[in-house]
């Protein structure tokens, strides 16, 4: 899955992303693109649960 997160804007940001991700599915894959603020994910876990997740770290992300 690929996510858009308008308000991740650092590498702080980028790690809260990555540890919200991993706290879901800690086997997920995750590659970070911080300039054009997208999170590509391969995961067994929903979108619902990823979004859910990252709304309640502070990070809205939409499917892309």
């Amino acid at each position: 899955m690929k996510l858009w997160i308008v308000n991740m804007k650092c590498g702080g940001c980028a790690r809260g992303v990555t540890a919200t991700i991993h706290d879901i599915d800690s086997n997920a894959k995750i590659d970070i693109d911080l300039v054009a603020k997208v999170v590509s994910i391969e995961t067994i876990a929903s979108v619902e649960q990823m979004t859910a997740a990252l709304v309640k770290a502070g990070f809205p992300a939409q499917v892309q």
